[in-house]
């Protein structure tokens, strides 16, 4: 078998976040049905940093979506933080979102006329808070990521790393306990990615987040606690 899948001690001390179970998802393509993920299980502590590798067309990204919440099994069991998301409609599984999870994106997706402040703002202003904790609560996630001294700067004034920090502030902001990234580093040169891996790591090991990435890159998957591959649906473990 090619491909990395490598593991770290892990602090035994560390309880499980997610736990799934022969999860698949199918979808009918006019007369063919399409599973880009069959019958996979797996587990993720709380706080872990997990990589999931693979070529294109693997399952990576489907399986990320399922994590987040932005999608739904076909069967199986997907359970986050002792919540089953199987068992949310539609409209909860939005609110359980909006609360626990942070996505993080390669190409970032800020508002081009909006500030730094502004873009993390956002997924603030659907929630109870005034406007004094909203500041409050964008200039901690900016600190966090080291741009408090860009915070009026608009995106074509920021750098692709500045501007992919400013996209993980806007995912931290809320304080969700999962992050979700995909591809995160797949824009930048080497010594931006390399900062922002960085900026993961201690985000799972210093706020113990649980972190879920995409990632094509091994020099990405080295900086997690852990990597997988998978290949047509499955995760593909050592034969040795």
């Amino acid at each position: 078998m090619s491909g990395p899948n490598k593991t770290r001690p892990r602090d035994p001390m560390l309880n499980s976040f997610i736990q799934i179970h022969n999860l698949t998802k199918s979808f009918s393509k006019g007369q063919i049905t399409i599973t880009p993920l069959d019958s996979l299980s797996l587990e993720v502590s709380r706080g872990e940093f997990l990589a999931l590798m693979g070529p294109s067309g693997s399952g990576k990204t489907t399986l990320l979506n399922l994590i987040a919440g932005i999608d739904t099994a076909s069967s199986g069991e997907l359970v986050i933080d002792s919540q089953d998301l199987g068992s949310l409609s539609r409209a909860q599984l939005t609110k359980w979102r909006s609360v626990n999870v942070g996505y993080i994106f390669q190409l970032y997706h800020l508002v081009p006329i909006l500030s730094a402040f502004e873009n993390v703002e956002l997924p603030l202003l659907l929630q109870p808070l005034t406007r004094s904790e909203r500041r409050a609560r964008v200039e901690t996630a900016l600190e966090l990521v080291g741009l408090s001294d860009r915070i009026h700067h608009r995106p074509a004034e920021l750098s692709g790393g500045q501007e992919q920090r400013v996209a993980i502030a806007r995912a931290i902001v809320h304080d969700p306990g999962l992050l979700v990234a995909d591809e995160p580093t797949g824009d930048l040169d080497g010594e931006s990615a390399g900062s922002i891996l960085e900026l993961l790591r201690s985000l799972s090991r210093d706020h113990h987040k649980t972190i879920v990435m995409v990632t094509h890159d091994p020099r990405a998957a080295a900086v997690a606690d852990r990597s997988l591959y998978l290949e047509k649906g499955q995760l593909v473990r050592p034969t040795g």
